[in-house]
C-alpha cells in the first residue's frame, strides 16, 4: 500500500475546479494591478480624477472583481485541502500523518510567500494561506455545524465597522526606490500581511472544506440546483454590496464621510465573500455545460498550475512598475493597466497550455509537491 499518497494525477482532476481557478486568475490580475497606478488622490485603491473611460473601468473592477476573486480562491483552497485529506484517509494514513503532511505544505507556502513578497510583490497571499492551513488543520475533523457556525461568526466580524478596509495608492513597500530599499520597506510589512491576512479567508476556507467533503464542485450533475442558487444569489449579493463604493470610484456618487466609509468598506468586503461562492459555482456550471474543449482545457491548465501562473503575474508587475526597472506607474492609467492585466493572464494561458501539452505540471507545483509528499510528482497524462 502507498502510505505516502502523492498528488492527484492530472488525468484524475475534475474540469470544474481547475477551470474556476484558472479563470479567476484573470480577476486576480485585475484586482492586483490597479494598485500600482500613481495619482494625486485615491479611493478604494483607484486613482481619482482619471478619464471617463478610467472611471468606467474602475467601476467594473470595483463591482465585479475587487474583494470577490480572492474569496473564491479561499473556497477552492479549502476544497483542495478536504480532497487531500480524503485521499490520504483512503490509502490508510492516520490523522497524525495527514496533519504532518498538511503542515509541511503550509510551511512551504509561508516560506515561498515570504520570498515572493520580498522579491516581487508585497501583496502576496501565499504566506497568509500557509498560516491559515497551519492553523486550519484542527478544523478537518469538525462536524458540519461547526464549520458553518464559525464561518458565519467570522463573516459577521469582518462586516463590523472598521476604518482599515479601504486601501490607498502605492506606498514605498509596493514601489521601492531601490533594490535595497525594497527589503527594508517590506520586511516590516510582510509579517503583518501574512499574520493578519488569513483572517479574511477563514469563511470561504471553511465552506470550501464542507464542499470538498461532498465533492460538490467535482460532481456538478448531482448538485445543479445548489450550484445555480449559489451562483445567482452569491453574485447578486456581491454586486449590490459593491455598488455604494464602486459608484464612488466611477464618480457617479460623491465620496461619503469617514463614518459612512467605516460601514461601507467592510460591507464591500463581506459581500465579496458571497461573490466568491457565486463565481465558483457559476464557473463549475459552465465547465459542466461546455465540457472539454480547447479553450476550457487551456484555462483549466492555468488552474492546474495556478501557483506558477500567479507568481508569473508578479514578475510582470515588478518589471513594469518598480521604480528602478521600467517605472510605468505614472504612465499607465486604470484602463491601460487593466489591459496589461488581461494580456498578462492570456500569456499565462498560453504558457500553461504549452506545459499541459508537454505533460509538465509547472515548476512551483513540482516544488511544493516534492516537499509536501517527499518525492517527485508523477504526471500520468495531460
Amino acid at each position: 500500500m502507498d502510505t505516502q499518497g502523492g498528488p492527484t494525477g492530472l488525468r484524475e482532476r475534475a474540469l470544474g475546479p481547475d477551470l474556476a481557478r484558472g479563470f479567476m486568475l484573470l480577476f486576480i490580475a485585475l484586482a492586483n494591478s490597479h494598485y500600482f497606478v500613481a495619482g494625486t488622490a485615491y479611493f478604494g485603491g483607484f486613482p481619482t480624477g482619471g478619464s471617463p473611460l478610467d472611471r468606467i473601468v474602475g467601476t467594473l473592477i470595483a463591482t465585479f472583481v475587487d474583494g470577490r476573486a480572492f474569496p473564491m480562491f479561499g473556497v477552492l483552497f479549502g476544497y483542495g485541502v478536504a480532497r487531500i485529506v480524503h485521499r490520504q484517509r483512503e490509502i490508510g494514513n492516520d490523522e497524525r500523518r495527514i496533519r504532518r503532511l498538511l503542515r509541511r505544505r503550509s510551511l512551504v507556502l509561508v516560506v515561498l510567500g515570504f520570498a515572493h513578497a520580498m522579491l516581487l510583490y508585497i501583496g502576496d497571499i501565499l504566506a497568509a494561506y500557509g498560516v491559515l492551513l497551519f492553523l486550519g488543520v484542527v478544523v478537518l475533523q469538525w462536524k458540519d455545524r461547526w464549520l458553518f457556525g464559525v464561518a458565519a461568526f467570522v463573516l459577521i466580524l469582518t462586516a463590523l465597522p472598521s476604518s482599515q478596509s479601504l486601501a490607498d495608492g502605492p506606498d514605498p513597500s509596493m514601489l521601492p526606490a531601490s533594490f535595497l530599499d525594497q527589503f527594508s520597506e517590506r520586511i516590516t510589512v510582510q509579517p503583518m500581511v501574512a499574520g493578519l491576512g488569513w483572517i479574511g479567508f477563514v469563511t470561504p476556507f471553511l465552506i470550501g472544506v464542507w464542499a470538498g467533503r461532498r465533492r460538490i464542485l467535482e460532481r456538478p450533475a448531482e448538485h445543479v440546483s445548489l450550484l445555480r442558487g449559489t451562483a445567482l444569489l452569491g453574485i447578486s449579493i456581491a454586486v449590490v454590496g459593491a455598488l455604494p463604493l464602486s459608484l464612488v470610484v466611477g464618480g457617479v456618487l460623491a465620496r461619503p464621510g469617514d463614518h459612512a466609509l467605516t460601514i461601507l468598506g467592510p460591507l464591500h468586503d463581506a459581500t465579496g465573500v458571497f461573490g466568491g461562492f457565486g463565481y465558483a459555482a457559476l464557473l463549475v456550471l459552465v465547465a459542466h455545460r461546455v465540457g472539454e474543449r480547447p479553450v476550457t482545457r487551456a484555462i483549466a491548465a492555468v488552474g492546474q498550475r495556478s501557483l506558477t501562473c500567479y507568481l508569473s503575474q508578479s514578475v510582470v508587475w515588478a518589471v513594469v512598475f518598480t521604480p528602478y526597472l521600467l517605472d510605468l506607474s505614472n504612465t499607465l492609467t486604470t484602463t491601460t493597466t487593466a489591459i496589461l492585466a488581461v494580456a498578462t493572464w492570456l500569456g499565462t494561458v498560453l504558457l500553461a497550455d504549452r506545459m499541459r501539452r508537454a505533460s509538465y505540471r509547472g515548476p512551483f507545483e513540482v516544488l511544493i509537491r516534492r516537499i509536501t509528499y517527499g518525492r517527485p510528482a508523477k504526471v500520468t497524462s495531460a
